[in-house]
C-alpha cells in the first residue's frame, strides 16, 4: 500500500475498519494533491504532450521502416528496435497518463494505476538502458574480435535482447513484492519508486537500483567506446 509520512499505530481490532478508511483517505489524497501552480501544469503537459507525440511517431517511423525494407533487418539493427520498441511503448502506456494528470493537475488513475505506470515506466526505461549497454559491448567485441563479424548471426543479439527484459524486470518486480514499493512522485502528476523514504528497505533498494541499473551500464558504455572519438559515428 502506498502510505508515507502517516502513523496507524493507534489502531485496534475495534476500529480497524475506521482506520483502513483513514489509510484509503490519506491515500486518496496523496495522488490527488500536486505541488505546482495551473501555470507550472499546463508547461509539463505542453512538454510531455511534445515529447509523447513525436516520440511516438519517430519510433513507430523507426518500426516500420525496418519491417518495410529487408536491407535493415541486420542482427545489429535488432537491438535499435529494441530500444525503439521500448521507447515506443512508453509513449503508449506512460506518457498519456501524465499528460491527463498534468492538464487536470492531479493523478487520475487511482493506486493501482499508480503502481502500473511506476513499474511500466522504470521496466522500459531499463530495457532502453540495458539495450544500450548490450549494443555497446556488441560492438566493442566485434571490433577487436579477430575475425570479421557475422552479419547472420541472430543467437547473440536475441540472447543480448532477451537478457534487457529479464535483467530489467528482475529490478522493477522487487517494489510488487515488497522490497521498496511504486508511488506518486514529484508534483504528483508522476508515480514511480519511492525516492524519498528513509526506511532501510527502502534504501537498500534504492543503492541496489542505482548500482546495478545506471553505474553499471554506464560503464560498461564508457568501456565500450572506441578510442577514435568519433569512432561511433561509423558503425
Amino acid at each position: 500500500m502506498i502510505v508515507s509520512n502517516v502513523s496507524f499505530s493507534g489502531c485496534t481490532r475495534a476500529n480497524s475498519a475506521l482506520c483502513t478508511g483513514a489509510a484509503d483517505r490519506h491515500l486518496e489524497h496523496n495522488l490527488s494533491r500536486t505541488t505546482l501552480s495551473p501555470t507550472g501544469n499546463l508547461i509539463v503537459s505542453v512538454c510531455l504532450g511534445f515529447i509523447g507525440t513525436f516520440g511516438f511517431l519517430n519510433n513507430l517511423l523507426v518500426l516500420v521502416l525496418f519491417c518495410r525494407y529487408k536491407v535493415l533487418r541486420s542482427p545489429i539493427n535488432l537491438l535499435l528496435i529494441n530500444i525503439s520498441f521500448s521507447d515506443l511503448l512508453v509513449c503508449v502506456v506512460g506518457t498519456p497518463f501524465s499528460f491527463a494528470a498534468s492538464t487536470q493537475g492531479r493523478w487520475l488513475i487511482g493506486e493501482s494505476g499508480c503502481v502500473w505506470y511506476g513499474f511500466a515506466n522504470s521496466l522500459l526505461g531499463i530495457v532502453s538502458l540495458i539495450s544500450l549497454a548490450v549494443l555497446s559491448y556488441e560492438r566493442y567485441t566485434t571490433m577487436m574480435g579477430p575475425t570479421e563479424a557475422d552479419s547472420t548471426n541472430y543467437r547473440k543479439v536475441a540472447l543480448g535482447i532477451a537478457f534487457s527484459w529479464v535483467y530489467s524486470l528482475m529490478w522493477t518486480l522487487p517494489p510488487l513484492f515488497g522490497w521498496s514499493r511504486y508511488g506518486p512522485e514529484g508534483p504528483g502528476t508522476t508515480c514511480s519508486v519511492d525516492w524519498m523514504a528513509k526506511s532501510a528497505n527502502n534504501v537498500s533498494y534504492i543503492i541496489s537500483l542505482f548500482v546495478f541499473c545506471l553505474i553499471v551500464p554506464f560503464l560498461i558504455l564508457l568501456w565500450g567506446q572506441p578510442k577514435n572519438p568519433f569512432g561511433t559515428l561509423f558503425f
